[in-house]
């Protein structure tokens, strides 16, 4: 009975944030679109460390499969472009955070309004999603982070957020809340955290669980 009313409950949920009308076909891009819309949005997705190289499936011994196809599949939606990079293996943070930082202001070059943008990280694509927040230096970009802040990023002048701040954590997860992040970052217009708690530590974001995929792309949808 308990399973059935989660399954009816997460239906709901669905139906409550679908779009009432199709404004433009729901898309996945593997690099910045060559063809850009100012009245329509824009998310970047950074994936997790063990994702970079050439295998979008890798198998973590303890946390199991990361299954980024999937994961895009479920962040993809009618109302925004989605933008996911499949990182090299050994990808320098802060080179990545700069080249993330020149896409985002190419699309406000073309007339993007940093409202419309949101750069989404989980993990390592986190800390490269704050890193690229301070080049950026926009008060009005959405800066999404999963399962990202870590100790070592406490009291570091580069780890600041600037923009609409919002955080998802897992609580059986060793990177936990993002209040000390917020703390050190005095350019943050709105902050908004929500703890989830499946038992899968950092795994719960490997693969679309509705924990965190519902409360994530209503963000992305508003």
């Amino acid at each position: 009975m308990l399973k059935i009313l989660k399954i009816a409950i997460f239906i709901s949920l669905l139906c409550l944030l679908a779009p009432v009308t199709n404004v433009y076909a729901a898309a996945i891009f593997e690099r910045l679109p060559t063809e850009i819309h100012a009245n329509e949005k824009y998310v970047f997705y950074s994936h997790g460390l063990i994702v970079e190289g050439s295998n979008p499936t890798p198998i973590n011994p303890r946390w199991g499969l990361y299954d980024f196809p999937e994961v895009k599949a479920a962040l993809a939606s009618e109302q925004y472009n989605l933008i996911a990079y499949h990182r090299a293996k050994n990808t320098k943070p802060r080179e990545f955070a700069r080249k993330l930082a020149a896409d985002v202001n190419l699309l406000i070059k073309q007339g993007v309004k940093p409202g419309d943008i949101s750069l989404v990280g989980f993990s390592r694509g986190g800390e490269i999603t704050i890193l690229a927040s301070s080049y950026i230096q926009s008060n009005d970009i959405n800066i999404i982070l999963l399962a990202t802040c870590n100790t070592f990023m406490k009291g570091h002048a580069e780890f600041i957020v600037i923009g609409n701040f919002h955080s998802i954590y897992e609580t059986s997860d060793g990177n936990g809340s993002c209040q000390f992040l917020m703390a050190q970052s005095n350019k943050v217009n709105t902050m908004e955290e929500i703890a989830i708690s499946t038992g899968e530590e950092h795994g719960a974001f490997y693969r679309p669980m509705t924990e965190w995929v519902v409360p994530l792309k209503a963000w992305l949808e508003n």
